[in-house]
């Protein structure tokens, strides 16, 4: 048996950019990915915590290393918006007595996109209200006139 567990995350940076344009991937910062684990090319999923998109995708290094850019590209860039907060996970295949020895790298960000602390697991985090409540629609009833 062969397990998928995560091996690294971006967690809750800042997408600074959106090229519709360009065919596919998501770019970002060296490194962060360097922190990450996660190599160019490798398969990455992109949680949009902002509107709850998931995607698939590969990650491809930005040029300017230490600039915090996290650009989405190509189709993907209608799901999630520059602003948005993501998390970027990479996943690896493992035998069981491996899976229970490994720790994922968690990489959480500043403001500015730039690494501010590396963690080895992924621990339950403050809850964050939305500021307005949500709204949930009221089903109407029908009225049946006899």
């Amino acid at each position: 048996m062969i397990l998928t567990m995560l091996k690294g995350k971006i967690h809750r940076a800042k997408l600074t950019g959106a090229d519709i344009n360009y065919n596919g991937s998501i770019t970002v910062d060296p490194d962060l990915l360097d922190a990450a684990g996660i190599l160019e090319h490798e398969q990455v999923d992109v949680l949009d915590i902002t509107n709850g998109a998931r995607l698939t995708t590969y990650a491809i290094k930005s040029k300017k290393r230490g600039s915090g850019e996290i650009t989405i590209n190509g189709a993907a860039a209608h799901l999630v918006k520059p602003g948005h907060l993501i998390i970027i996970c990479a996943y690896c295949q493992l035998k069981p007595k491996q899976a229970q020895k490994h720790q994922p790298k968690v990489v959480l960000v500043d403001a500015k996109n730039r690494v501010a602390k590396t963690d080895s697991a992924s621990r339950p985090g403050k809850v964050i209200t939305p500021k307005a409540p949500i709204k949930k629609p009221i089903a109407k009833k029908k009225v049946v006139k006899k």
